[in-house]
């Protein structure tokens, strides 16, 4: 019951993980404009994310406008919009994989050591569903940087880090635990099972000799 208790918590990390990474996507906010320097007119706020930009003025109405061209766009913008969305794809396929090989479902009973198998490789799927979105967010982000300290770079065309980005280092993290408590769950559920068939024979064959 403890292996199983480990099992379902990394898969319900995994699974706000990918929660989070469909919210960190569909968010604007990836990078907001910097009010760092003097003499900024903070009557507006300006957002970018990956499929649109938003203006948020001080009276509360918000204006957004969606990219138009692809090929017009940053590649970090592209990039990060392919490594996010493989991010849940390859999660989405895992949760499907994870819920085969849990002990909790009734999928392949009558073969356990497969059942491991499969819960292990969803995991794997898990961690590598997390690493290409904290790929993504991070690419991001240093890029964000880097404009930010640039010296060439005017002082009222500066962002910071949005919270789609800290949103999204938070689901590659979740997506990355549970990920790992499931291959552990099935390594260590194989190593218990390993040693109980030769002590059973040898038990079995000191009985036949008397």
């Amino acid at each position: 019951m403890a292996n199983a208790g480990v099992q379902l918590l990394g898969f319900t990390l995994a699974f706000l993980g990918f929660i989070g990474a469909i919210a960190s996507t569909v968010m604007v906010e990836w990078k907001a404009s910097s009010y760092a320097g003097e003499n900024l007119i903070t009557a507006q706020a300006l957002y970018e994310g990956l499929w649109k930009s938003c203006v948020y003025q001080s009276t509360g109405q918000m204006q957004c406008k969606v990219f138009d061209s692809l090929l017009q766009l940053p590649g970090m913008v592209q990039g990060a919009r392919g490594l996010m969305l493989s991010s849940i794809l390859l999660s989405l396929l895992s949760l499907l994989v994870a819920m085969v090989g849990m002990k909790c479902t009734t999928c392949m009973e009558e073969q356990p050591q497969l059942k491991g198998k499969v819960a292990m490789a969803g995991g794997i799927v898990f961690v590598i569903a997390g690493v290409l979105s904290l790929a993504g967010t991070s690419w991001y982000g240093n890029r964000i940087a880097q404009d930010f300290y640039n010296p060439f770079t005017p002082t009222n065309s500066r962002y910071e880090f949005g919270s789609a980005l800290y949103v999204g280092w938070g689901a590659s993290f979740l997506s990355i635990i549970g990920g790992a408590f499931l291959c552990c769950h099935c390594s260590s559920q194989t190593s218990r099972k390993s040693p109980k068939y030769p002590s059973s024979n040898a038990a079995a064959g000191g009985r036949g000799y008397v």
